[in-house]
């Protein structure tokens, strides 16, 4: 069972079971979401005293507060008990450009080379890893949601919003791939 736990699992797995998280959560009601919860918890805190944002009922968000508490003891589990012992395979050619850009793969999926504790102190660690981090929670406050909220509720609620969301991602993943990133390392 263990090593079935560890190994990646086939799109016609995960697939269907996302599928069927979806379809559960349409069905009572539910809107998937990670950055939400985020609001659920400075609610439960007392912020909408301070911010009208903050001021909702957050009881009924509490089974997201549920999920996110899951990921991250899952993403506990995952990452120490059923850690994959084979390297992460990437494209021979992404490793390549990763090298000329002055980072080893060391086989993991968060290379050494970009995420320490030394490189947060360098200023191009900061920027990448602070900077970096508020803004992704900027722009998923800025639109109204995180991507899996946005592509997997939004788009299989067929709204609008979150298709031209998606379609925003993509293009600033492009962006930051092929332009800022380039720059930066």
């Amino acid at each position: 069972m263990i090593a079935f736990l560890s190994q990646p699992w086939a799109w016609y797995i995960s697939g269907p079971l996302i599928a069927l998280v979806m379809f559960l959560l349409l069905w009572v009601g539910g809107n998937f979401g990670v950055s939400s919860t985020l609001r659920s918890i400075c609610a439960a805190g007392g912020a909408g005293k301070q911010c009208d944002f903050f001021d909702f009922d957050w009881k009924n968000q509490r089974w997201n507060l549920v999920f996110a508490v899951g990921a991250i003891i899952g993403g506990f589990i995952a990452s120490t008990l059923l850690q994959n012992p084979n390297p992460l395979l990437i494209n021979e050619q992404t490793i390549k450009d990763l090298s000329s850009l002055g980072i080893d793969f060391n086989g993991t999926i968060a290379p050494e080379a970009l995420f320490n504790w030394k490189n947060l102190l360098t200023l191009k660690g900061f920027l990448v890893m602070v900077v970096g981090g508020f803004l992704v929670g900027f722009g998923a406050r800025w639109a109204g949601g995180c991507t899996s909220g946005h592509a997997i509720s939004g788009l299989s609620n067929l709204q609008l919003p979150s298709l031209i969301a998606v379609v925003g991602f993509f293009i600033g993943g492009l962006v930051m791939t092929f332009l800022i990133f380039p720059i930066l390392f």
